[in-house]
């Protein structure tokens, strides 16, 4: 190959490139705004509903309210939250799902961490064959453990006198062993990132491991302790199997019991799906925007070292 052909070849590749096809930035904009939209227009039809008279259901669909704004209402939330705390109303199903939920979020996130600790940084031996066992048991389908614990929680009624089944308590119990396995792994993920030349100093200047865990591992490791709590949370949160399966026959029970049992009678219980539907959905999103500066970096824990 010639020189003057060896020079022409940039010169030809920046020609073809100028007739290459580049979206504009305007038009891929266009196309994200309207993906979204679609993305939210149940959620978008879920809120009208709840805010439009139960009147207006059979006479006209949600969208009316964009020409008529005046149709919107409070009254739907205040039917349902002035009933105050009667079992199986949706005030008392609330409370309810924030007594499992907060306990079993709270656990597994401290459990997590310490056990975590203990695995990335411990002297002990087997440190990593009990990792194995424990990124093991992530792959134990719910589903299938939900008749042996019921069995085991009848066995230890028989023995002590408390049978766990059918009470708040033994749903978090469910929820906090199901959800140590993945809050372990991402937490050990962070932890391994961690320069351990840190914590050997702060051992020379005579610091104990729970100073060590206190003041400088847990501080590192928040980022990745708030996804983990964000994680747990949403997955309690919206939990129907365990809560149907432990609390269906109970007096009190979470909220997503209580939507179950509306969709029963659909066409006369609408508007109790709805503005219940958007309470449950607006819980989990405080919680998230909360802790949404600690989500990203958090997710990527021990991505890159």
């Amino acid at each position: 190959m010639s020189a003057v052909q060896a020079a022409a070849q940039p010169v030809a590749a920046r020609r073809r490139s100028r007739f290459r096809i580049r979206p504009a930035k305007w038009l891929l904009n266009i196309v994200v705004i309207l993906v979204a939209a679609f993305w939210l227009m149940p959620t978008i039809g879920l809120a009208i509903i709840s805010l439009r008279p139960e009147s207006l259901f059979q006479q006209s669909g949600w969208w009316t309210v964009l020409s008529a704004p005046s149709q919107l209402t409070l009254q739907n939330y205040q039917t349902l939250f002035s009933q105050g705390l009667i079992s199986g109303g949706l005030l008392d199903s609330l409370l309810t799902s924030a007594e499992i939920t907060v306990p079993s979020t709270l656990l597994v996130t401290i459990i997590s961490s310490l056990t975590a600790y203990s695995i990335a940084f411990g002297r002990w031996r087997g440190r990593t064959l009990c990792f194995f066992i424990i990124i093991g048991l992530m792959v134990v389908p719910v589903q299938v453990a939900l008749i042996p614990v019921v069995q085991l929680y009848r066995a230890f009624g028989s023995l002590t006198g408390f049978n766990p089944f059918g009470t708040v308590l033994g749903v978090i119990i469910f929820h906090v062993a199901f959800g140590l396995p993945f809050g372990i792994f991402l937490m050990n993920n962070f932890y391994g990132g961690l320069p351990r030349e840190l914590l050997e100093a702060a051992r020379i200047d005579g610091a104990g491991e729970w100073r060590l865990f206190s003041r400088i591992v847990l501080p590192l490791g928040l980022p990745a302790a708030a996804s983990l709590a964000i994680f747990q949370f949403i997955w309690v949160w919206n939990d129907l199997l365990v809560a149907l399966v432990f609390l269906g026959a109970s007096k009190h029970f979470p909220l997503t019991i209580f939507l179950f049992d509306q969709i029963r009678t659909l066409a006369a219980n609408y508007w109790i799906i709805s503005t219940g539907g958007m309470v449950s959905i607006l819980v989990p999103l405080i919680v998230f925007f909360s802790f949404q500066r600690y989500f990203v970096r958090g997710v990527l824990a021990g991505a890159v070292k």
